[in-house]
């Protein structure tokens, strides 16, 4: 996975440093074909030690944090451009909507993106934008905006689906689990 990550940060011209969550905070999930890995993320929880975010939007997290809210962020988000569809971007959110939200209980989700980006995370998902644009060292102080999701989006989204399943991809929950195979997939993990 690292060599993914790498590789599509430089196709970019950005830099891929490592990052310090320590492994009982984060998870790494991968989309994999046998031994092929084309897309992966990470999932960092919230702790006493932050989010990578906080280096960054320290203001904008502590306005959101708060009793009751459990944070969480997507970092080291990666596709192999030969499989950059929108089906495994969507399959990738949803194990982090799993992992976060189902398995964690995560209530809200952060993601820093480049400027270019923050129109398809708006309209595929349902982000807001939380942070003006700020260089971010981590990637060669490329430009990053801070974008906010509030889980209990993704809760309805999920379950309006349900009820009137769309045949066109408008957005990206067009791809995530019905709530009954997510169960599935929750008792598989328990």
């Amino acid at each position: 996975m690292r060599q993914l990550i790498e590789r599509r940060y430089a196709w970019r011209g950005l830099p891929a440093h490592p990052e310090s969550c320590s492994p009982a905070n984060s998870i790494t999930l991968a989309a994999s074909c046998g031994e092929e890995v084309f897309g992966t993320a990470t999932l960092g929880l919230d702790g006493p030690g932050g989010l990578h975010a906080d280096q960054l939007y320290s203001h904008e997290l502590a306005l959101l944090r708060g009793p009751g809210v459990r944070l969480c962020e997507i970092t080291r988000l990666a596709l192999d451009t030969p499989h950059n569809t929108l089906e495994v971007l969507g399959s990738l959110f949803n194990l982090i909507y799993i992992h976060g939200r189902l398995i964690r209980g995560a209530t809200d989700l952060v993601i820093e993106v480049h400027p270019r980006h923050v129109g398809f995370y708006r309209r595929m998902l349902g982000f807001v934008q939380l942070g003006e644009e700020k260089p971010c060292p981590r990637v060669g102080n490329a430009p990053a905006v801070l974008l906010h999701l509030d889980l209990s989006h993704v809760d309805r989204q999920i379950a309006l689906l349900e009820v009137t399943p769309s045949c066109e991809a408008r957005s990206l929950y067009t791809y995530f689990l019905s709530s009954d195979e997510q169960e599935d997939v929750l008792s598989a993990c328990g």
